[in-house]
Order: C-alpha cells, then structure tokens, then sequence
C-alpha cells in the first residue's frame, strides 16, 4: 500500500518543476491528484500520463473564481481533497531602492494571496473529508533576506505566518499546515542561476525536485501526524 493511498490531492504549479515531480510521486503512492497551473498544454500532458488517478485543470492562483471551480473539480472527479499544495510560485528581481510596485505586487498576489485563496477555497471541502494536510512551499528566501528580491524574500516569511496563523485556526477540525523550505532546486525556476551559487554550501549543489518532494509527501501523508504549524527545511545546510 502507498504512503498516500486513499488521498485525494490539489497541487499548484503542477505542470513542470517541483510541483510535476510532487504529483507524479503522489499518485505513485497512491493519491489521486488534481494537477493545477496556468500552463494549460503542459498540465494536461502530465495529466495525460499520469492515467485515471489524475486530472488537470486551468488554476490561476490569485484568481478567487478559479480556485472555487478547481476545488469543485476536484470533489467532482476524486471526492473531498485532503492534502493541498500550494507549490505554485514565481521569481524576480525586486530592490528597495528603485523596484517597480507592479512588479512587487505580481509576487506578492502569487506567492502569498495566492496560498492564501487555496487555503480558504479548500477548507470546508477538508473539513467535509475529516481533516487532511496543507503543504506551503515557501523558500530558505523565508528565513533569511535576499539582496535584490524584496517581493519573493517578503512573500515567503510572510507565508511561514499565514501557515502558523492556519494551523492554529484550523487544528481542531484535524487540519495541519506546514511550510516546506527548499533552498535551491533543480528546476526551470532556476535556470538562469549558475551551479556556482551553490559552492559554498555544506551540500555544494542544488537539490534535485525528488528530494523536496520527499519532504512534502511526509507532510502530506499520515506519517507527520503530529506536525503543524512548523518549518520543513532542506537547503543543503544554507542556513546553518
């Protein structure tokens, strides 16, 4: 039997990255996954490949509408989802001095209002289910300021404070949030970032998608029973 069997999962930004190794490991454990992304042709061929246990659908994250229509698709094609990951997040350069406002909001609105939303839209449907996991991917961005990315660093500490502030309000409907904090993954976020950034790591490397994802199944799955409100870190020793 698979670590997830019998869950039923949304996970954002599903399409490629992170958020494709996180559903193809999912369903691998027995979950049936709702892949949701803005991406609707790459979505739909991870979809495609995953069989009957998956599903795509078209998921704006700062859009309110759309989670409450990827939500409902779920419930229509899996039943009640107990397990949310809210992986869907963008990247950009956003100093103090001289930053573009519009910029800094387009972050912010993805990588906070965005969870946000996802954790409002799916609550009753949870609650409904009997209780179940909500996984937010924040970033070692969230545990220490990064030179020039105002937006994505702010975003990210202030997810670890949504998450805390969920966990407290939504344990006793069996309910637990948690944030996952990778620091550097192989993946087309960071394509543009050199191998060189990572040198002077205890791990000198990046992580690979599979090793995040290893964390965010714990989490997701029955195993992390006792776990909320907390930071899940793995970051090559970054931060230590």
């Amino acid at each position: 039997m698979g670590r997830l069997e019998g869950k039923v999962a949304v996970i954002t930004g599903a399409a490629r990255g992170q958020g494709e190794a996180e559903a193809r490991r999912f369903v691998a454990e027995g979950a049936r996954v709702v892949v949701a992304d803005v991406l609707d042709a790459d979505g739909q061929l991870v979809a495609d490949s995953l069989g009957a246990s998956a599903r795509f659908v078209h998921l704006d994250v700062t859009d309110a509408t759309q989670w409450t229509a990827a939500i409902g698709a779920c419930v229509e094609s899996f039943g009640d989802p107990t397990v949310l990951v809210n992986n869907a997040g963008v990247l950009g350069s956003t100093p103090v001095r001289g930053g573009d406002e519009a910029e800094f909001r387009r972050i912010v609105d993805v990588n906070l209002v965005g969870a946000y939303l996802g954790m409002r839209a799916v609550v009753e449907a949870m609650i409904a289910a009997g209780g179940g996991s909500i996984v937010n991917v924040s970033s070692v961005a969230g545990l220490r300021g990064v030179n020039g990315m105002a937006a994505y660093s702010a975003s990210k500490f202030a997810l670890r404070g949504l998450t805390k502030s969920g966990a407290l309000e939504l344990a006793p409907f069996g309910i637990r949030v948690n944030t996952v904090h990778p620091g550097g993954v192989a993946t087309p976020m960071l394509a543009t970032v050199g191998d060189e950034a990572f040198a002077d790591r205890p791990i000198p490397r990046r992580a690979s998608a599979d090793e995040i994802t290893n964390l965010v199944l714990f989490l997701a799955s029955d195993e992390s029973s006792f776990s909320t409100g907390s930071e899940f870190v793995a970051d090559g020793g970054s931060t230590a």
